[in-house]
């Protein structure tokens, strides 16, 4: 299948799912935002929490979802798998109790944005490795697998959404593309946002939505209009300036029941199309993303353990005098791209799971001497000179004491370009209680700091040329990936890696590796 299945869970609920690999590479399965209580064997990331699937073998993540109501979604985290290998995770009330909404909607459609290559991404990660340069783009945007109405091919396949007048339903957009956040809109309809990363918020009406990679955001949408065919439309939000992009745009269609079409099945009455956005319309994603607040009780973190201030963003490596020039190194002026957090490019290990090396006190797979702060201070969004940063390549983690109170100033730079990063958090969801342009000023910015009703989120839209303060308490042990949900990113570096120790206990302690999980 393609998107893959739909799980259908009730807050409460233990799923074990059952993993068999028939495809010719190694594969894992990463269930995104789940908290993975003490589960971190089930989070998935390759040589992280565990070693792949090999084609042939199989391994059963189990685990329980505990507190989060809303849209998750799960995807291959290997290489760039999750380009054809990811679907919905959704997480309805537990049995019996409605949503807390003033409407209960009457039916609930999930979207699956997606992103399509016409080539197997392995190959096109592969030769961008190879070359140093940037990776292809895609060729086309899709909607739950669909193109849509606007590419030269599949409009006979174009997913239809059906709605009938009066009714109020349920839309569970998810932005599954590997490189690209992206604007979302239906022609004529408003939105009433109600939640995000399966955490509600306090409703708030939108004409359009922009999701980072690994973002969720559940809206309420109302059968308000003529009873007629209505375009849902997705393309780029593009920040990087001067950096190639897929600029075309992918379409649904809002199908009234009770409109002409509907019942004759045509497919002549065209549907009326949405303005979008500009691709860079960076204000309207501002507007957007400042608009979230938090519905439930906030438990914001007030006193601080540990005060972190990670810079990220690319990079560039001279050419290795081994390298052929010309065809290995074509990054800007010879170079080839890198990515890192604190000029720290990360490394996965190859023989054993970061977890699993832990667990066993295995030497020399890690370090934990990921740096509190930048190595030196610079004007991260100014006019930097590309030749002072040349990341270090390394696998080191960040060390927290079980129950440390965190926060985290995640600060974008202009080393190469500036670029909204979708900074996604494993095994924890956290507050968002700050964004804005510039340098952080740790002077002024705090004043802005919400600790009232920030929402609570598993992946951060950085904007670009900007920061973001995060917030979490580390009450979950294991090693957690936090990296850039932008595929192409996390490939040259762009992550580090949280290792939470064991509190007092075993309530407080992750528990045993289960005894199919996969060797390296």
């Amino acid at each position: 299948m393609f998107p893959g299945p739909t799980l259908e869970v009730n807050n409460g609920d233990t799923l074990v799912v059952n993993v068999v690999n028939k495809a010719q590479y190694n594969v894992t399965i990463h269930w995104h935002g789940v908290r993975q209580m003490r589960t971190g064997w089930a989070d998935g990331p390759e040589f992280v929490t565990q070693c792949p699937i090999r084609p042939g073998g199989s391994y059963t993540y189990k685990f329980t979802i505990q507190g989060q109501e809303g849209t998750l979604w799960w995807h291959a985290h290997s290489s760039w798998l999750r380009a054809t290998v990811y679907g919905a995770l959704i997480v309805h009330p537990k049995e019996g109790s409605p949503y807390p909404f003033s409407k209960q909607p009457k039916r609930e459609t999930a979207i699956l944005l997606g992103e399509w290559w016409n080539a197997n991404p392995i190959d096109v990660v592969r030769e961008a490795t190879r070359t140093g340069g940037a990776p292809n783009v895609s060729d086309a945007y899709t909607v739950n697998g669909q193109p849509g109405d606007l590419y030269n091919c599949s409009s006979q396949d174009t997913v239809i959404v059906p709605i009938d007048s009066g009714e109020t339903n349920l839309l569970r957009v998810v932005n599954s593309a590997l490189n690209q956040p992206l604007f979302f809109t239906v022609a004529n309809h408003k939105f009433t946002v109600v939640g995000a990363d399966a955490s509600y918020v306090k409703p708030f009406t939108t004409s359009v939505l922009m999701l980072g990679p690994g973002q969720t955001t559940d809206v309420l949408i109302s059968g308000d209009q003529t009873p007629s065919r209505y375009y849902m439309a997705a393309r780029a939000y593009q920040s990087a300036q001067n950096a190639p992009f897929d600029n075309t745009t992918t379409t649904a269609i809002l199908e009234y029941k009770s409109s002409a079409c509907a019942a004759k099945n045509c497919s002549s009455n065209k549907p009326i199309m949405p303005p979008l956005p500009a691709y860079n319309d960076t204000a309207t994603v501002t507007t957007f993303t400042t608009s979230f607040k938090s519905a439930d009780k906030t438990l914001v973190p007030t006193d601080i353990d540990e005060s972190l201030f990670f810079t990220i963003g690319l990079g560039l490596n001279p050419c290795p005098s081994n390298f052929n020039k010309s065809s290995q190194c074509q990054g800007p002026n010879g170079t080839r791209f890198t990515a890192s957090m604190n000029n720290v490019s990360f490394v996965l290990p190859s023989n054993f799971s970061l977890l699993q090396a832990h667990h066993q006190r295995i030497q020399g797979v890690f370090t934990t001497d990921f740096p509190a702060n930048p190595p030196r201070k610079f004007d991260y969004t100014g006019n930097v000179s590309r030749s002072l940063f040349q990341p270090v390549a390394g696998t080191k983690l960040y060390n927290l004491k079980y129950g440390s109170r965190v926060q985290i100033v995640l600060q974008d730079t202009s080393i190469v370009t500036p670029e909204n990063h979708p900074i996604h958090l494993h095994g924890y969801d956290f507050y968002i209680i700050a964004q804005g342009f510039g340098n952080y000023n740790p002077r002024a910015d705090p004043s802005k700091f919400n600790l009232v009703d920030p929402p609570l989120r598993n992946t951060v839209a950085v904007p670009v040329n900007g920061w973001a303060v995060i917030r979490f308490v580390a009450d979950n042990p294991g090693v957690w990936l936090m990296h850039c949900h932008l595929d192409v990113h996390i490939t040259w570096g762009l992550a580090t890696a949280f290792l939470v120790e064991n509190g007092v206990g075993q309530l407080q302690s992750i528990e045993s590796p289960p005894e199919d999980l996969p060797l390296c």
